[in-house]
Parts: C-alpha cells; sequence; structure tokens
C-alpha cells in the first residue's frame, strides 16, 4: 500500500462519519515497518481511525496508545477511549504498535513517532489542524506517549517518503497512570523487561526514562493517576509533572488518593471517572475541543 493508496482509504473512513464504525486498521509503514521480522499481522503496526459525529469534527486528532506492559495491548484503554475522544469532537487513531518479545526499543518508539508523522502527512485530506495532534497512553502506553513527547524529531526534508518529512512532535500529550522511569525500585519491571530487555546498560536505562528527557520544548501534557496504584507507583506521574514545572512546561497533574491501576474510563466508581471531566476541561483550554 502507498502514501496515495493509504490517505484514500483515510478519506473514505473519515467520510463515513456518524456510523460509529472505525476505518480498517492502516499500515503506518506501507513499505514494511523498519526492523520488521516478518509480515504477520504482529509484524505489522497500524492505526484505526475514529471520527466523531458529522459536522461535530474539531480539527483536532490524538493517537491513542492502548497499555499492556509492551507484550500486550488492553482493548479497553483502545477503541472506547477513541470513541469518547469523539463525542468531544476529536478525531482519535488507536496505534496497533510492536510488542515484545519479538520485538524491543527501538521499534514502540519508531511506530508512535510514525503515526504522529502519518497523521500529520494527511492533515489536508483527513481535514485535521496540523498544530493539533496529540498523542495519549495508558500505563506502559503512557510511556510510549510520554516517549514521543520527549524523543521527537522535526522531520526529514530531504527524505522520499513524504511521511518521514513532517514532525513527530505531538502538540499535547495525555499520560494515565502512565510508566515515565526506567529506574528500578520506581518502574513497572515487566514493562522494562519488555522495551529493554534483562540486563540494559545504564545509559539506555537513562535514555528511556523520559523524566530526565523533558525540556521546554516537551508539549503541554495531563496527567493522571492514583496514589495507591499497586503496579505502577505514583511517583512516575509525579516525576514527569516535576520535571514540567523545572523546565517551565505547562501541565496538569490528577493523582486521586484511591483507585487501582488499569482502570480505563473508571465509569463504575463515580469518583475515578471524573477524571474524563477534568481532561474535557484540559483539551478546551488547548483548543481541541469546542
Amino acid at each position: 500500500m502507498n502514501l496515495i493508496a493509504l490517505s484514500l482509504l483515510a478519506v473514505a473512513a473519515f467520510a463515513n462519519v456518524g456510523s460509529s464504525q472505525p476505518s480498517p486498521p492502516i499500515p503506518i509503514w506501507p513499505a514494511g515497518a523498519p526492523g520488521a521480522k516478518g509480515s504477520e499481522p504482529t509484524d505489522v503496526p497500524t492505526l484505526t481511525l475514529y471520527a466523531p459525529q458529522e459536522g461535530q469534527a474539531s480539527g483536532a486528532f490524538i493517537v491513542v496508545c492502548p497499555g499492556g506492559g509492551y507484550g500486550g495491548l488492553a482493548d479497553h484503554e483502545g477503541p472506547v477511549i477513541a470513541r469518547w475522544l469523539n463525542t468531544l469532537g476529536i478525531s482519535a487513531g488507536v496505534l496497533k504498535y510492536r510488542l515484545a518479545p519479538r520485538y524491543m526499543h527501538p521499534a514502540m518508539m519508531n511506530d508512535v513517532n510514525r503515526a504522529i508523522r502519518t497523521v500529520r502527512a494527511n492533515c489536508a485530506e483527513w481535514k485535521i489542524d496540523p498544530k493539533r495532534i496529540g498523542v495519549m497512553g495508558f500505563s506502559a502506553g503512557g510511556h510510549l506517549a510520554s516517549t514521543a513527547a520527549t524523543h521527537y524529531d522535526a522531520g526529514h526534508p530531504d527524505a522520499a517518503d513524504a511521511v518521514e518529512r513532517v514532525s513527530s512532535r505531538p502538540n499535547l500529550a495525555i499520560l494515565c497512570y502512565p510508566v515515565v522511569t526506567m529506574e528500578a525500585g520506581v518502574t513497572h519491571g515487566g514493562s522494562r523487561n519488555n522495551l529493554l530487555g534483562p540486563s540494559p546498560s545504564a545509559e539506555l536505562i537513562s535514555l528511556m526514562s523520559n523524566e530526565k528527557q523533558v525540556t521546554k520544548d516537551t508539549p503541554p501534557t495531563f496527567l493522571f493517576h492514583t496514589t495507591n496504584d499497586g503496579a505502577v507507583p505514583v511517583e512516575n506521574a509525579l516525576r514527569f509533572a516535576l520535571a514540567c514545572a523545572k523546565a517551565g512546561v505547562p501541565f496538569e497533574l490528577h493523582s486521586y488518593e484511591k483507585g487501582p491501576h488499569g482502570v480505563g474510563l473508571a465509569t463504575n466508581d463515580p469518583i475515578l471517572s471524573t477524571w474524563t471531566a477534568r481532561l474535557a476541561d484540559w483539551l478546551k483550554s488547548h483548543g481541541f475541543c469546542r
């Protein structure tokens, strides 16, 4: 599938608004992902598009990265999140990124950066504002979203592939009970092992401890966590927030006292479920929804 065919498929998907049906999964590397070990579905990262109801689109887009410890993809942190974003008028794409044990870093980082580039390269056809493209992730997907927010580039103007010519920098990031650091004792061990292997170097641990990669150019960030998260310590979110504060990056942090890990929209918890209202307010303040 070439870029033209990809664009036509996505345009057709967005033209089918109002049906609540997503697009067919779109391969983000039409010629094959770099470092691919085959051509099976597990080797082909994709973006599945979800569009708001007709006439409701705000022109903003968010790439959604489900969690799963870098070894799986949690369904309740993918399609349901995209459809919730649609209710705010935000177009969304659920990223199926490559996973361990078949893949390790940098495959996942390459996939999220490519997904953001794919959206930006198709903004005209998809009717998306190239300055309103965000990334959102949960748990290990939160680490991937924080990776996109700190390990991006401006694009490669001379690239033969038109997608690679545009920036991979998201305009904002949303980190939900995220893994952020790779430091032992604070990180989520399974996520670190799947991403970096059992014996990563100190340099790699530091590189992928994303609180250490925050700069003044890191995009505005929304963080949501629970204080008694038993799987991913709240210190992950706190570290990223503190790094944003020190760098002068706008951020909003919500740490709820009680709640388990992996709650998604938390629809069965009347207190925890209010995090989505806080996010909606924040997105509106950044011009992502009406």
